[in-house]
Parts: C-alpha cells; structure tokens; sequence
C-alpha cells in the first residue's frame, strides 16, 4: 500500500559545497540518497518535496556543516493480505519467485491450485494445468501477500495464487506500478 510519509534525513555538505545554491545541493544529495532505498519496513518510491532545511551545524575540526532537511515522499510498504501483480522470474519444483517493483516474492507450490502441476520437462521449467494457464519465467502473474518478513534494508515476502481472482494476470500494470518497476529496476535492487 502507498503513504505520503513526512520524513527527515541528516545531510553532511563539505565546505566546498557551501554558497547560493547550498539548498540545491542538499536536495539533489537527498534524492541520491533516499529515492530507490528500503529501510526493512518500506520502500521510498520518490520525494515529493522539501518542506525545511534547518540551519547547517559545523562539525569540529572538519568543517563539514550537518543539516537536518524534512521532506515528504511516497512510500511503499506490502502489507499481508494485499494483492499485486508481479514478473516471475524464477520456477522450481518447490514453487516460484515473483517480483513486485523490488520486492521479491515466494509463491510455494503448496499456496498453487491444485489443477495447476509443475512441468520439470518442459523449457523452460513452469507450471501448467495443460491448458491456458502457464506460470514461467516473465509471467505475469497476480499474487496475494501472505507474510512479510523484514531485514536490514530488505524487504522478503511469501505469496499465494490459490484464491479465485488470482493467478495469471493478462491486465497490464497501473502507472504507479510500471513508474516502481523503472524506478528500481535502474536503482539496482533497491536496498540502502
């Protein structure tokens, strides 16, 4: 689910950077740092604004001034029992791993309709009920959130496509889903 979260973030300038244009270095150096990242519980997708810039405080002895700058940005954070829709992009016997934006999600293939069976033969390796439904690498694919388990600027996930309205997606993404799947997608994975 998406928030408009109001945050705060210590920036350290050198000197060097200290003149007229201070507030757009610590701005541009805000976004570098937060945009793309995950502190374990969400994701921050993009700031919207800078709302203040406290006044810089000189570090002793090394001329780098610290400033406290508040901005609000949107976030993301996958809750149990929220619906997504992702890219598969690996199968196994023991299920497969969808990615939602930069979230990876585990589907095990006991939280599989049973009607779909996984096809070691075929190439590449999927899921199949030997008709329309085919769950391999670059499905798209619908998935319910089971659980959430969150790390050091990493988020892990198990999902489910047992339910009725899941399984394989033939929609197209919403834009706030294709607008996280470039984000992160030219951000490396994510993490901080």
């Amino acid at each position: 689910m998406f928030f408009l979260y109001e945050l705060e973030r210590v920036i350290a300038l050198h000197p060097s950077f200290f003149g007229p244009r201070i507030k757009e270095y610590l701005t541009n150096k805000l976004l570098d740092d937060v945009e793309g990242t995950c502190n374990g519980q969400y994701y921050v997708v993009c700031v919207m604004d800078v709302y203040d810039i406290t006044e810089g405080r000189i570090l002793p002895g090394s001329g780098v001034a610290e400033f406290t700058v508040h901005y609000r940005a949107v976030v993301w954070r996958p809750f149990k029992g929220e619906t997504v829709d992702g890219i598969v992009q690996s199968v196994n016997k023991m299920g497969f791993f969808a990615d939602v934006g930069p979230l990876s999600i585990f589907v095990s293939s006991h939280f599989i309709p049973s009607d779909i069976k996984f096809d070691a033969n075929a190439t590449p390796p999927q899921y199949t009920d030997n008709g329309d439904q085919v769950i391999e690498r670059g499905t798209q694919i619908r998935v319910k959130i089971m659980g959430t388990r969150s790390d050091v600027g990493k988020i892990f996930a198990i999902g489910s496509i047992k339910e009725v309205s899941l399984s394989v997606a033939y929609l197209g993404f919403s834009a706030i889903e294709l607008f996280m799947r470039l984000r992160f997608s030219h951000g490396g994975d994510g993490g901080g």
